[in-house]
């Protein structure tokens, strides 16, 4: 899908990422782009949010890389689901008021902090900018449900090789990487807490993959080889990411 967006200021990542799911006008881009918010950088491993808390301002990722996650009462963690630029990571917190889950920094991330009222209003009063964040929080429960049936259902080869192809996928859409080599900035640590494995079967299984031809990698540089081959072991269709959805009502 071609994207136009107004010339580059702060919240130009937000206006690229609801026109993924279709067209806004200038006047639309524009509420967008004027938005109250301040700008933050924060470190690695820095709560956005914390379960339980009553946040007054909604997160959108301006560089770098966050997760959600809960903590069970044994002190495990479950990620369940990665963000990347123009990701805004608590919209739900705009309406819901208290946060069910924590987000937390993975990398070094700079992030416009908004606040909840404006982005009520914002969707109330330009229909347009409320469907496409509407659109925004659908596909993240669309991708919360793939992360379940990949954590239920498949093996620990599809799983590795799933959640590789969905990173390459969404990084290639935002014009971040291609989904054939980009930095994976995860550990195999926190990608046992995506997979619901442990890390030394993240270890084994990686080495697996890159034994069968699939994946090279180098440091956090990941390669993958053959992509066909990928989609075939992780079982993997791109459906549930609506990029491409052209019966969408936003379109």
């Amino acid at each position: 899908m071609q994207v136009t967006v107004q010339p580059e200021r702060t919240l130009s990542p937000l206006v690229k990422k609801l026109q993924l799911w279709g067209p806004l006008d200038d006047a639309a881009q524009e509420a967008i782009l004027a938005l109250p918010h301040k700008v933050e950088e924060l470190l690695p491993h820095k709560y956005i949010v914390r379960e339980g808390d009553r946040p007054s301002y909604s997160c959108l990722l301006l560089e770098g890389f966050a997760f959600r996650h809960k903590v069970l009462v044994d002190g495990s963690r479950s990620i369940n689901a990665i963000h990347m630029k123009g990701d805004m990571v608590d919209l739900q917190n705009s309406l819901l008021g208290t946060a069910d889950h924590s987000v937390q920094t993975l990398t070094r991330v700079t992030a416009a902090f908004i606040p909840r009222e404006a982005i009520r209003q914002i969707a109330f009063d330009v229909p347009a900018v409320g469907m496409a964040m509407w659109y925004d929080t659908l596909v993240d429960a669309s991708i919360f449900r793939e992360w379940i049936a990949n954590i239920a259902r498949r093996d620990a080869a599809s799983r590795i090789a799933h959640l590789l192809c969905e990173f390459g996928l969404k990084l290639e859409a935002i014009e971040l990487g291609d989904r054939l080599s980009y930095e994976m900035p995860m550990t195999q640590e926190q990608l046992a807490d995506a997979t619901g494995l442990t890390a030394v079967h993240v270890n084994r299984t990686l080495m697996d993959l890159e034994n069968r031809g699939l994946i090279a990698r180098a440091k956090k540089f990941v390669a993958i080889s053959d992509w066909k081959r990928m989609e075939d072991v992780a079982g993997f269709t791109d459906g549930y990411l609506h990029l491409r959805d052209e019966s969408s009502v936003l379109q």
